[in-house]
């Protein structure tokens, strides 16, 4: 059994000067004993991976007992045109073509308070997966609901710690610094990565 993973730079794996940036499919394969095929990219919609040719190359190694894990959210909520749940339907419904089961995840959270309370950023798109998981019978991981109450849990101050962070001068690849609340640092990409592998079957 193979996992493969589809979704945006929350789940891709960074390239070697954004580091220590990573998403969390780039340190899945730590806590999972399958092999794992990340075809995440930065700045992928559910539309944009299929029209690369991300989602097509997905499929032709996806095969009968595989999981074919979905993340995506971050960017399509930019663009009103996409058609998001639909977009996840068919998703869901080739991968099940090729005998692989599908995982659908609602998006991680960025790190956004107000006060002690995380704000959500995703609009209604976490209600859509959740919605379409439950009329397909698709095994749900809900990162909204998990990220958020760990952001909440570590609070304001110590949830920084999970992104990528550096004041000026800190780190060789960020001379000028960054503030990032919405990619994670490697830290940060295990603990989430650890989440999803304990929700896997």
């Amino acid at each position: 059994m193979a996992i493969l993973l589809a979704g945006d730079s929350t789940v891709a794996s960074c390239p070697a000067w954004e580091a220590p940036m990573s998403g969390w499919g780039a340190q899945l394969g730590a806590f999972v004993s399958s092999p794992v095929r990340n075809f995440a990219k930065g700045g992928a919609t559910t539309a944009s991976h299929r029209a690369e040719g991300l989602w097509a190359a997905l499929l032709r190694e996806a095969g009968p007992g595989d999981l074919v894990v979905i993340q995506f959210g971050h960017n399509d909520q930019k663009d009103p045109a996409i058609t998001y749940q639909e977009n996840l339907r068919v998703f869901v419904e080739e991968a099940r073509a090729t005998g692989a089961n599908p995982i659908l995840c609602t998006p991680v959270q960025r790190r956004r308070f107000e006060g002690e309370r995380l704000v959500s950023t995703h609009g209604d798109l976490p209600r859509q997966v959740r919605e379409l998981a439950e009329r397909e019978d698709v095994r749900l991981v809900d990162l909204t609901r998990a990220t958020t109450e760990l952001y909440e849990r570590l609070g304001p101050e110590e949830s920084r710690s999970l992104f990528t962070w550096f004041g000026p001068g800190e780190h060789p690849l960020y001379p000028g610094g960054i503030s990032d609340d919405t990619h994670f640092n490697f830290r940060g990409a295990d603990v989430v990565a650890a989440i999803v592998a304990r929700e896997l079957p």
